[in-house]
């Protein structure tokens, strides 16, 4: 919290700086007082906004806050950082203990009239508690136990992105009246494409033989895989801070590979997949591959130019599924 409240003094002088005229404002980027400010604080929120705003995204100003590969986890906020979410008209945040600065940002905000959303309250019906237990079919392997607490990653989930955008749509409907009809029917047609994915998941699952994946990594996919009902070994919880796996973990999961014939074990964006690849070569065969599923708490602002969508990464997260639940040789 210390990190926060320097944040927060840094904020107050900058703003006593602009308001004084003192200071040298050319470092500061023309800002068109007219447009929306728009600030989100993960890939995902910020993607289905634009995909929300279509082309009225140009007469905005949006801002993703995470956009240099840090994930959620480690993130701290800046002084500019803080600047654009004080003046935001709109503030699209996760929410959860990841959010913890959240709260004394939004209690200095210039704008006064700044709607804030927070996308574990929009979906809060929905949100589950990470796994502990060691159930035969659907467990994390870990080598110390935690008090349970909810888990962030729900947009990974393409159910919970559909009601997430409809929630968009009808704040930038309030915000943006004059093109209510535009976000409803961008909403609608992006809602289209999330379905069509779905469907595209759910006759995956159907026609596989293997319904169980391996995780030699942290496991923040319990979202996605519940959907379809599929299960999961992993090597730690959600986005656990460990980063050592024990020699028992790695032999356990090694073993259950063996036992379920998998052809893939999994890591995740950002890792360095040290640990499935230690776990594939402790298999009896050792011909498993490791494939990386993508948890979108990587994507970087040359990532987004490149032209990187939510929708996109959901699709090469389905093709990596298709591999690891063939279990054909």
């Amino acid at each position: 919290m210390k990190k926060v409240r320097i944040y927060l003094m840094a904020l107050a002088v900058l703003v006593s700086v602009l308001h004084t005229g003192c200071g040298n404002r050319t470092e500061i980027q023309d800002i068109n007082v007219d447009k929306l400010k728009i600030v989100c604080t993960i890939f995902p929120q910020y993607d289905w906004m634009m995909q929300v705003l279509g082309d009225r995204a140009d007469e905005m100003e949006v801002t993703l806050l995470m956009k240099n590969g840090s994930d959620l986890h480690s993130y701290q906020p800046t002084v500019w950082d803080m600047v654009k979410i004080s003046e935001a008209d709109l503030f699209f945040n996760v929410g959860g203990t990841s959010d913890f600065w959240v709260a004394d940002a939004l209690k200095n905000v210039k704008n006064t009239e700044q709607k804030a959303l927070d996308l574990l309250e929009i979906l809060r019906d929905s949100l589950k508690e990470h796994d502990h237990g060691h159930d035969e079919n659907t467990c994390t392997i870990h080598d110390h136990g935690e008090e349970a607490e909810y888990d962030e990653h729900i947009w990974l989930s393409l159910h919970h992105a559909k009601t997430a955008c409809e929630r968009i749509a009808e704040e930038l409907c309030e915000l943006d009246a004059e093109y209510a009809e535009v976000y409803e029917k961008n909403a609608a047609a992006y809602a289209a494409s999330l379905e069509e994915l779905d469907r595209e998941y759910h006759e995956t699952v159907e026609h596989a033989e293997q319904k169980v994946l391996l995780f030699g990594d942290r496991y923040p996919f319990r979202y996605l895989l519940e959907d379809y009902g599929l299960s999961y070994y992993a090597a730690f919880e959600g986005c656990s801070a460990e980063t050592e796996a024990s020699f028992e973990t790695i032999t356990t999961l090694a073993a259950k590979a063996d036992e379920l014939q998998l052809p893939v074990i999994l890591a995740i964006d950002g890792s360095d997949q040290k640990i499935a690849r230690t776990i594939a070569d402790n298999t009896s065969t050792r011909d498993q591959k490791v494939r990386m599923l993508d948890s979108m708490q990587s994507v970087s602002q040359e990532d987004i130019k490149n032209g990187e969508t939510y929708l996109a990464i959901m699709k090469k997260n389905l093709e990596v599924l298709r591999e690891a639940l063939d279990c054909r040789r």
